[in-house]
């Protein structure tokens, strides 16, 4: 009887020499167009489809120039990710080094930047390329525990021939992605590899957890700068008349006077001192202030004329929004779930309501507290151009949506039934 694709981690840890096989089969008969003995798991024939279209050779590996010494340390000491390396190594290394694996950190362009663990496979893992400073994207070598997770923004656990490079089928890894709390923006992978016989089912829930962990040290290690801020904040803004508040660098605010608190202010991405208008803030000047930004309410309103807002889905890991014509040109960069709403409005012109929406998203009228919280987040930047009941853009915003080159390639990491319709047309009125 042939297996289903769920079947196949728990088949692969009962007898990993015959689903090696089995899944060399199903990539055999995948390639050539033959039937498979079991069909691929959705998100590994998503990946293979992604590498057919993209031009990736299934039967030699590709191998980019490495970065050099000088290159990665730069890199290690500008990525986030160097705040959660113990986290990462508390949790993951000694389980790692006793199960003959290797612990391995990517960042979001997918270079390795830290590899530790067993050394025996550390030396295996060279034949392989998998060295410190390896290009690992999935457009570049193929399905893998580095590249896949980045696109689809979800773990992902690659066994044997499912990787599409035939070279990596001896191969087994579990990749997670670390995404920054303060603005869903891709971070990097954290991934567990290794041989082919060190593969074990658990290993997934493993990583995706310690992933976890890692963000919530990004959350904690943010507020713990808020603070800081704030200590600076409230002698200034005591002494200030009129509506004022105090934000970090990424526009987090520390804290206000003369307004209700606004937790966050969508500051331009190079921020200079003076005039500003400030979505959902409005007319303001902006002053350094310590690790942050003073912004401060103008005396009077600024025009904003004719928006064009652009919403840039054709990126395969990095979404974002820009709002040209206003009182002042910006830009943000969008999480997934984000990218997802921006999407569906700007194919729903008329507007959509909170269950239409939670439908489109998730197949399930019934969702619309988490709509509607993702909708609030969504209108604390973009609120002066979304209207609600329904939420739609305003009518006399100009909205365009520039998509993938290849439709199939919209937003790949969503599973909304709505934005899986979309990849079969990729049209937006």
């Amino acid at each position: 009887m042939a297996l289903s694709p769920m079947d196949v981690t728990q088949f692969a840890a009962a007898d990993t020499a015959r689903a090696a096989r089995m899944l060399s089969e199903v990539r055999s008969a995948r390639l050539s167009g033959g039937r498979a003995p079991v069909a691929p798991r959705p998100v590994i024939e998503q990946s293979w489809d992604r590498m057919l279209r993209s031009g990736v050779d299934p039967e030699h590996d590709f191998r980019s120039g490495l970065l050099g010494p000088e290159e990665i340390r730069r890199r290690r000491e500008s990525s986030p990710l160097r705040h959660v390396l113990p986290v990462l190594r508390e949790a993951l290394l000694s389980v790692a080094d006793v199960a003959h694996h290797i612990m391995v950190v990517a960042d979001e362009d997918g270079r390795v930047l830290w590899r530790e663990g067993s050394a025996r496979v550390l030396r295996r893992a060279d034949g392989l390329g998998f060295e410190l400073g390896a290009d690992w994207r999935e457009e570049v070598v193929g399905t893998n525990g580095l590249g896949t997770p980045a696109v689809t923004r979800r773990p992902v656990q690659v066994f044997a021939s499912e990787h599409f490079v035939r070279s990596q089928a001896t191969w087994t890894c579990a990749g997670a992605p670390i995404t920054d709390p303060r603005s869903g923006r891709l971070l990097g992978v954290v991934d567990v590899s290794g041989p082919l016989e060190t593969m074990h089912p658990a290993t997934l829930a493993w990583v995706d957890s310690v992933a976890k962990l890692a963000e919530a040290r990004l959350r904690e290690l943010h507020t713990q700068s808020l603070e800081r801020l704030r200590a600076v904040a409230a002698p200034v803004l005591a002494r200030l008349e009129g509506r004022a508040l105090v934000a970090d660098r990424d526009g987090w605010t520390a804290a206000v006077t003369g307004m209700p608190y606004l937790e966050r202010v969508v500051l331009p991405k190079s921020p200079e001192a003076g005039a500003r208008w400030l979505p959902g803030f409005g007319a303001g000047t902006v002053e350094p202030l310590a690790e942050g930004w003073l912004v401060r309410a103008a005396a009077g309103p600024v025009p904003q004329g004719a928006v064009r807002i652009v919403l840039d889905l054709g990126q395969p890991r990095r979404w974002s929004v820009r709002v040209l014509g206003g009182a002042e040109d910006w830009a943000r960069e969008l999480s997934p779930r984000h990218a997802e709403l921006l999407y569906l409005l700007a194919v729903h012109r008329g507007g959509r309501s909170a269950a239409g929406l939670a439908e489109d998203m998730f197949g399930d009228r019934a969702r619309t507290v988490t709509v509607r919280a993702e909708m609030s987040r969504v209108r604390r930047y973009l609120g002066a151009y979304l209207e609600h009941r329904p939420y739609r853009f305003c009518e006399d915003a100009e909205v365009e949506v520039l998509l993938p080159a290849d439709p199939r390639d919209l937003l790949p990491h969503s599973t909304a039934p709505a934005v899986t319709e979309g990849r079969a047309s990729a049209t937006v009125p």
